[in-house]
């Protein structure tokens, strides 16, 4: 698990991006076939991400890894930090997006369809 440190920063900064939208948003970009999927991918990486860190937290701390445990380099520290603050903004943003979509594109539950009479 610590070797792929790179892989999960990664996976941190590629979830962050999934979920805010990197550009400024296209007319495209406000489809659901595109908005829900993208924010189900950054909340997914995000939560993947933690449980990782989380795996990770508990295999060092277990009585069985005494015997090749090292002290972990300050580079080590701020990459799972950066990891987490990552984690968290992008649970965030998707959350955000979540509550304000409806309200800023004023959408709604559809209505049901009007029948023309004969």
């Amino acid at each position: 698990m610590l070797a792929i440190s790179g892989i999960r920063v990664a996976i941190g900064l590629t979830a962050l991006a999934a979920a805010s939208g990197t550009y400024a948003p296209a007319r495209g970009f406000h489809q659901d076939a595109i908005r829900i999927p993208m924010l189900i991918l950054g909340g997914l990486g995000a939560l993947i991400n933690l449980a990782v860190l989380a795996q990770i937290w508990r295999l060092r701390k277990r009585e069985s890894a005494n015997w090749r445990r090292r002290t972990i380099t300050d580079k080590e520290k701020r990459s799972e930090r950066l990891q987490i603050v990552l984690a968290v903004i992008t649970l965030l943003l998707v959350a955000a997006e979540t509550v304000t979509h409806p309200m800023i594109h004023r959408v709604r539950p559809s209505d049901p369809p009007i029948h023309s009479q004969p």
